[in-house]
């Protein structure tokens, strides 16, 4: 709720009341992804405090962030708050992740995943009817301070929760790095570099070409997230039965016609369309994560998702600049870099297979020789 609060306002708002331009948002973008660059420190932390109440503070850091917004209309003052919001937003979803994989097996966690994107959807829809209703008598501070504070409340209230176990793998608290994890690192670091194509530019594209208002805005974002609460479900468990391989090869198969499409798209109506199959798709990448489920340690996840969440943000801090630079050449390079980023992942993804049995192979072999030891 926090972010798609922060979302559904933002272009809007950096547009008719910062006066914000393309290259800008690309910065901006960069700058929001900056903590997720820095999610690795996540590993230090986890020696202070579990990663649960990790958690419920990066939740009320997320509140403060998008709460404080209005307060500051600015670009300078727009790159601070968003710092703040993002830092909240990256650290819970490096721990949740984290915490699904160690709790749920590899038959569960790609279902658990995909209840997880439907609840979320479910979230956006309710904060998406609220804006809707909200912003003919409401200014864009007023909004930031009633969503950012509502979370902020989640967030105290998470922190008095205590849903630790005892029985699950303590994992490593340092950085883990290992050269069998390759193919995860590289479609995680190509994800975040597609990824940033979507968020940056694929709803600034609607509102400064097409001259969307933030009602029509929140209309799209609800419609997509009916959408995806009844499909995330169906892609977490299609993904059990088909595996990682055949449900990212469509996801970036399609997603190479959806940003070309982008480039020649004239009508408001077509590029909504694309959006709305643009974000499905998205919610394919919890296949990543299930993939290195099947090929990492137990006691690696924890680090691991911290480590891939930093790869993913290398991408995600460099792609919007760069694309905001490309922007101001044409609006339409952007989406062709992303068009050639998905065709280089569908090329990637079909070494799935191979490592995964090269990594159970690799398993049962150290699980013989502890055996004997």
């Amino acid at each position: 709720m926090g972010l798609q609060g922060w979302r559904t306002l933002f272009d809007n708002f950096s547009i008719h009341v910062v006066g914000l331009d393309g290259n800008h948002i690309g910065v901006l973008q960069s700058v929001r992804e900056i903590p997720g660059f820095l999610a690795l420190l996540v590993i230090f932390v986890m020696l202070l405090l579990k990663e649960h109440k990790i958690s419920a503070l990066s939740i009320i850091t997320l509140g403060i962030g998008v709460g404080i917004t209005g307060l500051f209309p600015t670009y300078l003052g727009l790159i601070g708050t968003t710092l703040i919001m993002s830092l909240g937003f990256h650290y819970y979803e490096t721990t949740c992740q984290s915490l699904t994989l160690q709790y749920f097996d590899e038959k569960k966690s790609p279902v658990v995943f995909g209840k997880l994107r439907s609840i979320s959807a479910a979230s956006n829809i309710a904060v998406g009817v609220f804006i809707f209703f909200l912003v003919p008598h409401l200014s864009f501070t007023a909004l930031y301070l009633l969503i950012g504070g509502l979370i902020f409340l989640a967030g105290v209230w998470s922190l008095t929760q205590n849903p630790a176990s005892d029985g699950i793998t303590p994992q490593n608290k340092k950085m883990i790095l290992r050269k069998r994890y390759w193919l995860y690192y590289f479609l995680t670091f190509m994800a975040g570099a597609r990824r940033q194509i979507f968020v940056a530019f694929a709803v600034f594209l609607l509102v400064k070409k097409f001259n969307y208002t933030v009602q029509e805005i929140t209309v799209l974002f609800v419609l997509n997230n009916i959408i995806n609460y009844f499909l995330s479900p169906i892609i977490g468990k299609a993904i059990v039965r088909f595996g990682e391989r055949k449900v990212l090869s469509i996801e970036y198969f399609s997603l190479i016609f959806i940003f070309l499409a982008y480039t020649i798209a004239d009508s408001k109506f077509i590029v909504a369309f694309l959006y709305i199959a643009d974000h499905i798709f998205f919610n394919f990448a919890i296949a990543i994560r299930t993939f290195f489920q099947k090929i990492g340690d137990v006691p690696d996840i924890a680090p691991s998702m911290a480590v891939g969440f930093t790869i993913n943000h290398i991408g995600a801090v460099i792609f919007p600049i760069f694309g905001g630079i490309l922007w101001m050449i044409d609006y339409r390079f952007p989406f062709i870099v992303g068009a050639i980023l998905s065709l280089i992942s569908l090329i990637a993804v079909q070494m799935i297979t191979k490592q995964v049995k090269k990594s159970t192979f690799i398993k049962n072999e150290e699980k013989i020789i502890h055996g004997i030891i």
